[in-house]
């Protein structure tokens, strides 16, 4: 299911007897996560098992701890000793992030909201590379670093469909790379990886399902290298 967020795509994956979110969307999407399963989807809210965090921006690990704390659910993502907005220069980077995602929620039309949300994370499960997610066994996490030092992206392995955060983005119709990319080199081996895995079908954060070539990511590869 494709959700409309505060700035962002909010991807609920439904099962017979369990809900996945991919990413926690922004801390004020929580109700809007929940007036979804239960009024639109009449589903218990207690069937929302885990939210999968790619990495630690606003709109993905926003809501993941409000999530939880309300409705039980656990949060899901990879494990670093050190979390990514740590220390000082950390919490500047955290201030900043929260108000760039606000600056382009008002370039959307969208009314102030409350999204300040805690800069650590603190998840139940912690994702390696190439493990599946415990409890979803269709869905196999990936290390694609770059836009963060940490970013995941989730293969649907019966589909071959992948989620891919904000590593790949659409720009009036034509992939781009996010900004900032803080690991250029590990970018363009995350895009590798995806050619590797011979990806073709793709999910991404903000612009939701879309078809992907080998020469699309190629020249996402090509435009980083310049």
């Amino acid at each position: 299911h494709h959700i409309k967020g505060y700035i962002q795509t909010i991807l609920l994956i439904e099962y017979p007897d369990k809900l996945l979110l991919l990413d926690g969307g922004c801390r004020c999407d929580v109700p809007v996560i929940k007036t979804f399963i239960t009024d639109t989807l009449q589903r218990d809210i207690s069937d929302l098992k885990l939210v999968l965090v790619s990495h630690m921006h606003p709109d993905h690990a926003g809501g993941a701890h409000l999530l939880r704390k309300q409705f039980g659910c656990k949060i899901a993502s990879v494990g670093f000793d050190k979390q990514w907005y740590q220390g000082f220069k950390g919490r500047m980077a955290h201030s900043i992030d929260v108000m760039l995602a606000l600056y382009v929620a008002r370039r959307k039309g969208k009314k102030f909201q409350n999204i300040y949300y805690s800069p650590y994370l603190k998840a139940d499960i912690i994702l390696q590379d190439q493990v599946t997610v415990p409890g979803f066994d269709e869905w196999m996490a990936y290390f694609t670093p770059g836009h963060t030092d940490r970013d995941l992206s989730f293969l649907h392995q019966p589909s071959q469909l992948m989620y891919v955060g904000d590593m790949i983005l659409k720009l009036r119709n034509k992939f781009a790379a996010p900004f900032p990319i803080y690991q250029p080199d590990a970018y363009k081996q995350s895009l590798n990886k995806l050619l590797q895995l011979n990806i073709t079908k793709i999910l991404m954060a903000h612009d939701g399902y879309s078809d992907i070539s080998p020469a699309d990511i190629q020249q996402l590869i090509k435009k980083s290298t310049n």
